[in-house]
């Protein structure tokens, strides 16, 4: 849900910036910082920020900046300029500083010089809409080009995901045996194995080892990865959707690798946790 989007129109004595920028969030925080004389329009900037922004910290930023000093200037504050001339002027005298700039400073100082600030024209606000909009549509060209970044690379970590499955299949064969021979073993060097009751010891095998079966686990992450490369192919805002998706996910690989008893699958299973996590931090930007 990041987002940027600038426009700016020059009318040759005044310049209009809009600024959109966004950061994550559950929902939409719109927070703007506008000119006074556009406040009256503060509610139809919301209600189209709202129409076409989901989800996300949204600052929205209107600079107007008049090219013209005469033109934007409407006054002086004669009576402020110079209780703030004669305060610095005291000043100057008790610091022993000489006093050759003090109106310029004093110009400088807040509320001496009045700005006009009635409400704003007509062809005015038109000016400033059409560069709202402007701006509006580069800052979601932003967000579908980011868009198009993160669908790449998450196809490309379920991708990873799914290899690291077929790499878990390939290893899983090579349990059996090796946690048949552990079992014969421990009861060969706990009780002797001319003692143990080799049927007995097959039934509890085939109980141990159906236990540590991940079939059924496999089947649902393979389901859940293509259900997640479905919904994001989908045109509609599905981030929330895929967050759901990628638990499940979490889910069935945390559920092989606490069945595994192999080494060579739990490190197998901590690579695709590792993708899974990169994924997630990423569907933070997706609406």
């Amino acid at each position: 849900m990041t987002g940027y989007g600038t426009a700016s129109f020059d009318s040759g004595t005044t310049k209009y910036t809009v600024e959109i920028k966004s950061l994550n969030s559950k929902f939409l925080e719109l927070s703007l910082r506008i000119p006074k004389n556009f406040s009256d329009k503060e509610f139809q900037l919301r209600t189209e920020c709202n129409k076409q922004i989901e989800r996300g910290k949204v600052n929205l930023s209107i600079n107007v900046e008049k090219t013209d000093a005469t033109v934007k200037a409407a006054g002086i504050n004669t009576q402020l300029l110079k209780q703030y001339f004669d305060q610095l002027k005291a000043v100057s005298i008790d610091l022993n500083e000489p006093s050759g700039n003090l109106l310029q400073l004093a110009l400088g100082l807040p509320d001496v010089v009045r700005f006009d600030e009635d409400s704003v024209s007509e062809e005015e606000w038109k000016i400033v809409e059409k560069t709202f909009q402007q701006a509006l549509k580069n800052f979601q060209q932003f967000r579908a080009d980011e868009g198009i970044v993160l669908e790449q690379d998450a196809k490309y970590r379920i991708g990873l995901i799914l290899n690291n499955l077929k790499a878990i299949e390939v290893e899983e064969p090579k349990r059996v045996p090796v946690i048949r021979e552990r079992l014969n073993q421990f009861l060969a060097d706990a009780v002797g194995r001319e003692i143990v009751d080799q049927n007995r010891l097959e039934q509890e095998l085939i109980y141990y080892i159906d236990k540590l079966d991940i079939t059924e686990e496999k089947t649902r992450l393979i389901t859940h990865c293509n259900y997640f490369l479905e919904t994001l192919q989908s045109a509609d805002a599905n981030g929330k959707k895929l967050g759901f998706i990628s638990q499940e996910i979490g889910r069935e690989i945390n559920t092989i690798g606490s069945k595994a008893n192999d080494a060579g699958i739990q490190k197998l299973v901590v690579g695709m946790k590792e993708e899974l996590e990169k994924i997630k931090e990423q569907l933070l930007n997706v609406l």
